[in-house]
């Protein structure tokens, strides 16, 4: 269609209909040309964003593993009402599953999978597959029910019975209540937990962030203001000192400052020094220590974008309010300020995005006080291994930061800031 619009286009224009074809196949080949440029940024967009993140999506509701594991078990105990125990016949189902994986020395993977729903039994499935491991298929065939009782009486409860039939779902949004501090009631609705352990977590990382926000700006653009006013030679000096972080390792960026915070670190053997302080003051593994450092390695993150934009600010303007009798202070918030703030919400959005999901610098310096949400979810992925749990907490950040963006750029963006 779009190669006859052309070549209509073409023949209108008094060309002759073999002029036309060869300008339609040349618009044809640019395009095919334009489309291979971009090809590869393409293909590494989808590959390095696009594709993780559908992957976390996906893997935050899907979780197959016990239902791979035991899909008998799990296909008899669908006529279970979840009160009191299951019947034998489940049971002994049960126990021959429960043999198999000791078998094949899978069990481990079912006791994880329960015991992120009941914490506690992941010892008795364990022992239980260990006991049964021995007994005879005949004997488990007639009395799994009564071997499974025996070996840990835990199965007579309906509390690990409906774990198990929770831990059975392939498909379930338990992960998401988790992230949120919510469960899951035996009357089927959505309540609380007793101990609200995540949504602290996500207040406590968006305030730190905020601070460290809050922090770049006050530091950063009294700085870019005096580079974008001074000569060239002066702003080319300046922006070397704030490039310079760039140019070492963020790794021995984090540990100097753990050299300088520590209990005998250079800080507080100073103050002491000085007598300002008779005993070291607790400032590494702290959120103050997180808040420093992350404030001393996003600060160029901060001045760039303003730098960049105070540049292209013309002086004549404070001078025109000047003359025509407004004040210094005056003049600055209603003329330079708004005109500044294109800059000053590109480095707020660029410090605060980075630093809600900074990893290293807490991890090293913010100790068990000074910790993120992005740590958590470190921890379920490395030393939990509750990969389901982690893409829940990643995807209600990802969430929280879009809607955040769009309640920013909704009512505080820079193109709804006029000029006074």
């Amino acid at each position: 269609m779009a190669e006859t619009a052309l070549a209509a286009q073409a023949t209108a224009s008094g060309l002759g209909p073999e002029d036309a074809r060869n300008a339609a196949r040349e618009v044809r080949a640019q395009r095919v040309r334009a489309f291979l440029f971009v090809l590869p940024l393409l293909a590494f967009i989808f590959f390095a964003f696009v594709a993780p993140i559908a992957s976390m999506l996906f893997r935050s509701a899907y979780n197959p593993t016990a239902a791979e594991l035991v899909p008998t078990t799990l296909e008899a105990i669908e006529s279970w009402d979840g009160e009191g125990r299951p019947d034998e016949a489940v049971l002994t189902q049960f126990a021959i599953d429960l043999k198999r994986l000791a078998n094949d020395r899978t069990s481990g993977q079912l006791a994880e999978e329960i015991n992120r729903f009941l914490p506690g039994t992941s010892s008795v499935v364990k022992s239980t597959a260990r006991a049964l491991r021995r007994a005879e298929d005949e004997t488990l065939a007639t009395g799994g029910a009564a071997l499974l009782l025996d070996a840990n009486e835990a199965w007579g409860e309906p509390g690990i019975w409906r774990a198990l039939t929770q831990a059975g779902q392939v498909y379930s949004a338990s992960y998401y209540l988790t992230a949120l501090d919510l469960e899951m009631s035996r009357e089927g609705t959505i309540q609380q937990r007793d101990t609200q352990i995540y949504l602290k977590l996500y207040g406590k990382t968006l305030w730190m962030a905020l601070i460290i926000t809050l922090l770049t700006l006050i530091l950063g653009y009294p700085l870019a203001f005096h580079m974008a006013h001074s000569s060239t030679s002066r702003a080319n000096f300046l922006m070397v000192f704030v490039l310079l972080p760039f140019w070492t390792s963020l790794l021995v960026r984090t540990t100097s400052w753990i050299a300088l915070l520590q209990t005998n670190g250079v800080v507080n053997s100073t103050l002491m020094a000085l007598g300002l302080t008779r005993d070291p003051l607790e400032m590494l593994y702290t959120q103050f220590s997180t808040i420093i450092a992350m404030t001393h390695i996003l600060l160029p993150f901060m001045v760039l974008p303003l730098y960049s934009v105070m540049r292209g600010i013309d002086p004549s303007y404070m001078r025109a309010a000047m003359s025509m009798g407004s004040r210094p202070i005056p003049a600055f918030l209603r003329i330079y300020l708004p005109m500044s703030l294109p800059g000053l919400s590109a480095g707020a959005l660029l410090v605060f995005i980075i630093s809600v999901g900074y990893y290293i610098t807490p991890a090293l310096v913010g100790g068990t006080d000074g910790q993120m949400i992005s740590n958590i979810i470190a921890f379920h992925m490395q030393q939990s291994n509750n990969w389901e749990l982690a893409a829940a907490l990643g995807s209600l950040l990802l969430f929280l930061i879009i809607a955040l963006y769009w309640l920013y750029d909704r009512f505080v963006g820079a193109g709804n800031i006029k000029l006074g």
